[in-house]
């Protein structure tokens, strides 16, 4: 896939980098092997292929939840300065449209 300079021009604002134009034609050739290998990528017939949720065959071992902690909801709520149906209230820092 050939790039343009007007099209480099656009991935690097998009990119939000600074090229400078020197360097256009090494740029524009290390972009097109990238993209060469992303079509030969696409190209690759996986049809065989069973799709993976992680390239090893892991198990994650789960246990049982278990309460570890005591609910002192109601004794830190006493030194918060407002407090409403169990939640902490705090003054809104950041506005935003309504």
């Amino acid at each position: 896939m050939a790039l343009t300079d007007k099209e480099l021009k656009e991935i690097a604002y998009l990119a939000r980098i600074n090229v400078n134009q020197n360097i256009f034609p090494s740029l524009k050739k290390e972009l097109q092997d990238i993209l060469a290998l992303f079509d030969e990528l696409n190209n690759a017939d996986t049809s065989d292929i069973e799709a993976m949720s992680h390239p090893l065959d892991l198990s994650q071992p789960t246990r049982e939840d278990q309460v570890t902690e005591v609910n002192e909801r109601e004794k830190l709520q006493k030194n918060a300065p407002l407090v409403k149906s169990g939640l902490f209230l705090v003054p809104k820092v950041i506005d935003g449209e309504d």
